[in-house]
Parts: structure tokens; sequence; C-alpha cells
């Protein structure tokens, strides 16, 4: 008898960023229940902070949805093609929301600070990254 199992999908780099990245923000969201809690969903508090980010519950559940994405999306080229452009357009919104929020109380129901501002810049670079990273396919070596 032969075996007919057709071998495992060649995963890309861009997969692979996607997975970490979600595994990150995943592991991130649920880290930040452990400093919040689960009340004050929406409070605006600079005290409550992971590795000098600014959280809150509602931060925390953003975290969470981006992180499932990610680890959901990372398996097919497409799919991770998907969740970087995911990545830029919500985290580039982010940044831009925060550059306004970040000193105003009323404003920030994310809990918002510099540094997140900044990671959330870092988070657009690596969505472009998954979105744009040639992917190599193994029978002809060109890219996709």
């Amino acid at each position: 008898m032969s075996n007919t199992r057709s071998p495992a999908p060649r995963r890309g780099t861009h997969q692979w960023l996607a997975l970490l990245i979600g595994a990150v923000y995943l592991v991130v969201g649920i880290a930040g229940f452990a400093v919040t809690g689960f009340d004050g969903w929406t409070e605006h508090d600079h005290s409550q902070t992971l590795l000098g980010f600014a959280i809150n519950p509602a931060h925390n559940v953003v975290h969470l949805l981006i992180g499932l994405l990610g680890v959901v999306l990372w398996r097919t080229a497409s799919g991770a093609r998907t969740f970087g452009w995911l990545l830029v357009i919500g985290y580039g919104a982010a940044f831009v929301y925060g550059l306004f929020v970040v000193d105003n109380a009323d404003a920030n129901f994310l809990n918002i600070n510099w540094a997140d501002n900044w990671l959330h810049l870092a988070s657009v670079i690596g969505g472009l990254l998954v979105a744009l990273l040639p992917y190599r396919t193994a029978a002809t070596g060109a890219d996709r």
C-alpha cells in the first residue's frame, strides 16, 4: 500500500509572524486581567500598567480579540495577510486615537498612555510585515 497523505502545508514567514503577534497579544490580554481585575471597564487610571503599558479591562478585551484573530488566521497565507491588514487598520486607528486622548481622561476609555501609542505604531509595522512579506512557493520558488 502506498501512503497517499499529502505533505503538511509549508508555512510562510508572514504566517509565523502572525501567530507570534497573535500569541503575544493573547497572553497580554490574559495577564492584563491579573492587573486590572474585572472592575472599572473604561477607567482612566495610568497606575494600572502591565510592563509600563496602561490598561483597563476594556483594553484587555481588545488585546484578547486581536490575539484570537492572530491565532486563528495564521494557518493560511491569505488569513495571515488579512490579520496583517487588520493590525494596520486597527492599530493605525488606535495610534491616531491615542495621540488625541492620551492626556484627556474624559475621552480615553481604553486607558492609553504614551508607551501604548508607540506599541500601537510598532503593531502597525508588524501588520505591514505580515501583510506584505513575500511568500515563496515550494514548487517554483516564486514569490506570492
